[in-house]
């Protein structure tokens, strides 16, 4: 079986450093957002591949390399 990309011990480091999600609207709500454990999962996978963002692979679990890219944004936005 394969090394986990991120293992808890990392997780547990790192959670605390991330904003919390924002509140999703009552009317109209939406998909659900994506685990930030499993959306962090894609971001390191693509920069540790090198792959382009549209060819992080569906069957991670990870949401789509956009969905991975935005969320890197925001992050980096929130200064994390």
């Amino acid at each position: 079986m394969a090394k986990p990309i991120l293992d808890d011990e990392l997780w547990s480091l790192i959670h605390p450093l991330l904003p919390p999600p924002k509140p999703r609207r009552t009317r109209y709500p939406g998909r659900k957002p994506l685990d930030d454990r499993a959306v962090l999962t894609g971001i390191l996978f693509v920069l540790q591949s090198g792959i382009p963002w549209e060819m992080l692979p569906q069957e991670m679990g990870c949401g789509s390399g956009m969905s991975c890219w935005r969320r890197l944004r925001d992050w980096q936005q929130a200064g994390v």
